[in-house]
C-alpha cells in the first residue's frame, strides 16, 4: 500500500514484503506497475519473485524508502517533513512538479521533457506565488501562499 506514495519512510523496526506469490496468487497491479520504476527491474524481480520480508535497512539499500530512523520518531519525521513541504513550498509548484516526475519516468525525449519543463517554469514565473517566494526570502519569513491546488492550476 506505500508504493503509490512519492515519500516513503520507515521505521527501523519495519518488516516489509510483497508476499502475493507466497500465498499463491500475483502481485497487484500498484506492484507490477510501480516497484520496477522505484527500484529497478533486477531488484522488483527479487522482490516479488520471492517474497521474502526484508528490514527497512534492506528497503533504504534497495531504494524502496527514502529514509530509516528510529521507531519513536516515525511520525514526528514524517509530520515535519509534511510540514516543510506544506509550510515552505507553495502547493501549485509542487503539484507542477510532481506531474512532470511522474509523467518524465516514460518520456523518453528529453527535448521534449526540456520544452515542457520551460513552459512549466515560463508560466510559474508570472503567477503570484513567484513574487510572494522572493518577497518571504528577502523579508525572512514564512510564505503565505495565494494559489491553490486544484483551483489554480494551469490548462497543461
Amino acid at each position: 500500500m506505500t508504493l503509490p506514495f512519492d515519500i516513503r519512510i520507515a521505521a527501523e523496526s519495519a518488516r516489509i514484503g510483497i508476499v502475493f506469490n507466497r500465498r499463491g496468487i500475483i502481485p497487484e497491479i500498484g506492484c507490477a506497475w510501480l516497484l520496477p520504476r522505484i527500484v529497478g527491474i533486477s531488484r522488483a524481480a527479487e522482490i516479488m519473485y520471492t517474497g521474502r520480508i526484508f528490514s527497512a535497512q534492506e528497503a533504504l539499500e534497495f531504494g524502496l524508502v527514502s529514509r530509516v530512523v528510529p521507531d519513536d520518531e516515525l511520525m514526528p519525521t514524517a509530520y515535519a517533513l509534511a510540514r516543510e513541504i506544506a509550510v515552505n513550498c507553495a502547493p501549485v509548484s509542487v503539484a507542477l512538479t510532481k506531474k512532470m516526475l511522474y509523467e518524465f519516468l516514460t518520456e523518453t525525449d528529453i527535448e521534449k521533457a526540456e520544452r515542457i519543463n520551460n513552459v512549466y517554469f515560463a508560466w510559474t514565473g508570472t503567477q503570484p506565488d513567484a513574487r510572494e517566494g522572493v518577497m518571504s526570502f528577502l523579508e525572512k519569513r514564512e510564505p503565505a501562499w495565494s494559489m491553490k491546488v486544484p483551483g489554480d492550476m494551469p490548462d497543461f
